[in-house]
C-alpha cells in the first residue's frame, strides 16, 4: 500500500506516501467517540446539579464546554502534533478518527499549513480556556462571561477561516457528498451554531452588568 494514490480521499493526486488504510470501521470509530462524550457530559450533568445555585442553563453550558474543550485539546491537539497519523499501522483510536475525518475534508491527511494553524491554536489556547469556562460557571466567578464571550468569538474565528479557505481552494477535499455533509458540514454545524448563542448571551450579560456599573456611578457623583 506505499504510493502516493492508495489511499481513498479527493483529489485523488493527493499524495500520501506510506498511508496505511483504516482499521478501525466508522461505526466504531463514531461509536467510541459519541459515548465517551455522552459520559463525560453525563457525569458533569449530574455533578453540576447537586449545587442549587447553578441555574439549568449554566448546567448545559458546563456540558457544552467540557466537551468542546476536551475535543479541543484531546482530539484536535493529537492531529496538531501527530504529522504522519495516516501512516499509523497499530490502530490507535485518534490515528484513525483523522483518517475517517480526512473522507470528508482530506487536508487534514494532507496537513494543509492553514488547517494546522488553525487547529493547533485551537487545542493550545481553546481547549484549556474552555474548561477553564466551565469552572468559572461552577464557582461563579466574575470573569465567566467574558472568558466564554473571548472563546465564542475565537470558535467562530477558526471555523470561518476552515470553511472560507477550503472555498477558496476550489471546495474539492471531500470523497464524495455523503462525506461532505456528514463530516465537513454536520461534524462543524455545533461550532457556528452554539457559539454563536453563546456570544449573543455573553454580550447581553456583559452590556447589562455594564450599564448597572454606569448607573451605580452616576448616583454615587451626584
Amino acid at each position: 500500500m506505499e504510493g502516493s494514490h492508495s489511499h481513498p480521499y479527493a483529489p485523488t493526486d493527493l499524495k500520501l506516501d506510506g498511508y496505511v488504510p483504516i482499521v478501525l470501521p466508522q461505526s466504531t470509530i463514531v461509536g467510541i467517540y459519541l459515548g465517551v462524550s455522552l459520559l463525560v457530559v453525563s457525569l458533569v450533568w449530574i455533578f453540576s446539579g447537586r449545587s442549587q445555585k447553578i441555574s439549568r442553563l449554566d448546567r448545559l453550558l458546563m456540558c457544552w464546554w467540557v466537551f468542546t474543550g476536551l475535543t479541543h485539546s484531546i482530539l484536535e491537539g493529537y492531529f496538531a502534533f501527530s504529522p504522519e497519523f495516516y501512516k499509523d499501522k497499530t490502530g490507535f483510536y485518534l490515528a484513525e478518527v483523522w483518517k475517517e475525518y480526512s473522507k470528508g475534508d482530506s487536508r487534514y491527511a494532507g496537513r494543509d499549513v492553514g488547517v494546522v494553524a488553525v487547529e493547533g491554536l485551537t487545542a493550545v489556547l481553546e481547549g484549556p480556556a474552555c474548561l477553564l469556562a466551565m469552572y468559572a460557571i461552577a464557582t461563579r466567578k466574575s470573569y465567566s462571561y467574558i472568558l466564554q464571550f473571548a472563546i465564542s468569538l475565537g470558535q467562530l474565528y477558526g471555523t470561518a477561516v476552515y470553511f472560507i479557505t477550503a472555498y477558496l481552494d476550489g471546495d474539492k477535499f471531500a470523497t464524495n457528498t455523503y462525506y461532505y455533509y456528514t463530516y465537513y458540514v454536520g461534524a462543524n454545524a455545533s461550532w457556528v451554531v452554539i457559539p454563536t448563542l453563546i456570544s449573543i448571551r455573553c454580550w447581553k450579560k456583559i452590556c447589562a452588568a455594564v450599564e448597572v456599573f454606569q448607573g451605580q456611578k452616576k448616583t454615587k457623583t451626584r
